[in-house]
């Protein structure tokens, strides 16, 4: 009888638990996955020194999956799929209070994603668009400098890599660009963070200056303003 009524507690616990849970849940991440019959997908986030679960689903015969979770600002997520063959692919998308949709495929994972959902995403996807010709010719500068180092083609190789550092920085240029063009979304001091980590620091400053006040106090916002913060009492301590 002890038995029973500690299950039926257990099972009372873990409803109220659950309720607990929906109720917090802000944000929805609904979608499917073409042709996947087994696996996990989970709902993740940047922690401080590793990536944090917020969410998992396990899938055994239908594609279609919610994961579900509490966010107090816009702020870059993951679709994580485990397919049980020691391989993870991901999407990384911008994610918002509401519903976020993506569908895909499990042989294109991240190629095929359709994402629907934050005006940050959208505006993250413009950006996308933006530098995939910088990513698609940098590839061919890559391919094309292999084949000149089998070859010992010294003079050929020095050319590609100059051809490579002239492209990085016009893709810089456009992301500094872009990124100033939308100072009243999240994705700029985004972008300012993270595509052009070895920018001078005036172009970062600048980008951060250029924020409207409410992005200034976003995550990424709040990020970027301490990043140039340590920075300047770095110089201080160097000037010394």
């Amino acid at each position: 009888m002890r038995l029973q009524h500690l299950i039926y507690s257990l099972i009372i616990a873990s409803i109220l638990v659950s309720c607990g849970k929906e109720e917090k849940a802000n944000f929805t991440l609904k979608g499917k996955i073409k042709d996947l019959k087994k696996g996990v997908v989970y709902l993740q986030k940047d922690g401080r020194s590793r990536i944090i679960n917020l969410d998992s689903v396990v899938i055994m015969g239908k594609s279609n999956f919610t994961l579900q979770t509490d966010i107090k600002e816009p702020v870059l997520l993951y679709l994580k799929l485990d397919k049980y063959n020691d391989k993870e692919y991901f999407i990384p998308f911008f994610a918002d209070k509401g519903i976020t949709e993506i569908n895909t495929s499990l042989k294109n994972f991240s190629g095929d994603a359709e994402i629907t959902g934050s005006k940050q995403q959208a505006v993250l996807e413009q950006y996308l668009k933006l530098v995939s010709d910088f990513k698609d010719r940098n590839l061919d500068l890559i391919e094309a400098n292999i084949e000149a180092v089998r070859k010992n083609d010294a003079l050929v190789s020095d050319s590609l890599q100059k051809l490579s550092d002239r492209l990085l920085r016009l893709k810089y240029a456009s992301t500094i660009n872009f990124a100033l063009n939308n100072n009243d979304s999240e994705v700029a001091p985004y972008l300012a963070l993270y595509e052009v980590p070895n920018t001078s620091v005036k172009f970062l400053d600048t980008i951060y200056g250029n924020l409207t006040k409410d992005i200034k106090y976003s995550y990424y916002g709040r990020k970027l303003g301490k990043a140039l913060e340590n920075f300047e009492k770095a110089q201080d301590s160097l000037n010394k």
